[in-house]
């Protein structure tokens, strides 16, 4: 016996690192390339709005209509992926997404945008609440708020990469007689194709197909995971009727509304906003400044995500970020002074993107991984609704008001309500259970 309390960690240890190096830089890199091809539009912005004779409002709804598709189609993607297998249904999804993106860049009009941005969230549809139920495959709840923060700073990644490449290309290639935000579709869409094809090849579906863990490794994980399922099925075994009717689920997926509204409003609309502050900066130097607050907010998110995995606690971990974001914005708001806004716009991604890792650790302490297919997909595509509203509203507002306060105080407002509804979480609402040794 204390043979194998000395043998045990030690395998424990080494396999979740194993798992930790082969999956989450891979999926990492997938999430840049997915969330780039989703916002580049901002970027295109800069001089697509004016080529194309598009309005504030206008540009809003083509930012927005993404997440009407996504919406439709994401509980029957993840509920497939489940069936199908990750490699093959995440394959088809990023090669799907790549090809929309890529002819994106000959749209004409606002219908052709609108046409493109809905079926590109069609394509996309269970991407990322895929890969949210892939890591519960192989991790256990104690390292999953890390695992999901190191994935998800991938949000902060694509645009401190992105940006600069997305204005660079704009500003410096006009091939063939098409202007560079034509082109920037083009060059961005190419890497979504090639990434699906290594990722039916690279990505393996469960621990028992993983040729990389010797099979200690396998056997270990295997019954640590069977464990943690068992003690959720022993509390009660949902079935997906009864997810799509759970309060808790429908709770959670309004606070990921709250927060995505945050998220998206900021992430379509800074450019935009940077480019207002001095209309001096040219694109290339607008991408420059845009990674700063993108580079402020990665640290944070990394940061409270280990720190909500040491302590355990994860309700106040996902409540307190959003508070903080809304605070940023506010400040925003009532400041003239560029340097400044840039640091508040930091705060205000650092607080949106640090509250992923302990949220997205919440559903799994309740929920089967079956159940958590459906559920975790219903408050992906319930809060992605969010997305919608959030860059429309800009919009909306910003042409109503001819300027950005009424559009911050809009969305700082969401992120404090956010962060309301989740400490309105009840913490005997979530199961505690000794495996996972888990506090909401």
């Amino acid at each position: 016996m204390n043979q194998e309390q000395t043998v045990q960690p030690s395998v424990g240890e080494r396999t979740v690192r194993k798992v930790m190096r082969r999956i989450i830089p891979f999926i990492f890199l997938l999430y840049i390339v997915a969330f780039l091809d989703r916002v580049n539009l901002g970027y295109a912005a800069l001089e697509m709005n004016q080529a194309l004779g598009l309005s504030a409002e206008v540009f809003g709804l083509v930012s927005g209509i993404f997440f009407i598709g996504y919406f439709l189609f994401e509980i029957p993607s993840n509920i497939l992926m489940h069936r199908i297998g990750a490699r093959i249904w995440i394959a088809r999804i990023i090669v799907s997404w790549g090809l929309v993106v890529i002819v994106t860049a000959w749209a004409q009009n606002a219908m052709h945008l609108y046409v493109l941005r809905f079926l590109l969230g069609v394509a996309e549809a269970g991407f990322f609440p895929g890969i949210i139920l892939y890591i519960t495959y192989w991790f256990r709840a104690r390292e999953q708020a890390r695992a999901f923060a190191l994935f998800m700073t991938a949000l902060a990644a694509s645009n401190i990469i992105g940006a600069p490449i997305s204005t660079w290309i704009m500003d410096n290639i006009y091939w063939f007689g098409m202007p560079g935000w034509r082109w920037m579709f083009i060059l961005e869409g190419i890497p979504a194709v090639i990434c699906g094809v290594v990722t039916y090849f690279y990505l393996t579906d469960r621990p028992d197909d993983a040729h990389w863990l010797t099979a200690e490794e396998k056997q270990w994980l295997n019954a640590e995971l069977a464990r943690e399922q068992m003690a959720k099925q022993h509390q009660k075994r949902y079935t997906t009727k009864d997810v799509l009717a759970n309060p808790r689920v429908w709770h959670l997926a309004l606070i990921y509304f709250t927060l995505v509204v945050g998220l998206y409003g900021i992430g379509f609309w800074m450019p935009t906003i940077i480019k207002l502050l001095s209309g001096k900066l040219t694109n290339t130097q607008v991408g420059l400044v845009t990674m700063i607050p993108y580079v402020i907010g990665g640290l944070a998110m990394i940061a409270w995500a280990r720190r909500s995995d040491r302590t355990g606690e994860r309700r106040m971990h996902a409540a307190i970020p959003p508070a903080v974001g809304a605070l940023g914005l506010i400040i925003c708001a009532f400041t003239d002074d560029p340097y400044l806004s840039v640091l508040m716009m930091g705060v205000a991604t650092a607080g949106i993107y640090s509250f992923f890792g302990p949220f997205w650790a919440l559903p799994a302490l309740f929920l089967s991984e079956e159940a958590a297919a459906v559920g975790i997909a219903l408050i992906n595509s319930i809060g992605n609704l969010g997305g919608f509203l959030g860059p429309y509203a800009l919009g909306y507002l910003n042409e109503a008001t001819g300027s950005m306060t009424a559009s911050l105080f809009f969305l700082s407002g969401f992120l404090l309500l956010c962060s309301l509804l989740t400490l309105a979480i009840k913490r005997q609402t979530l199961v505690q259970h000794p495996e996972t040794k888990m506090k909401v």
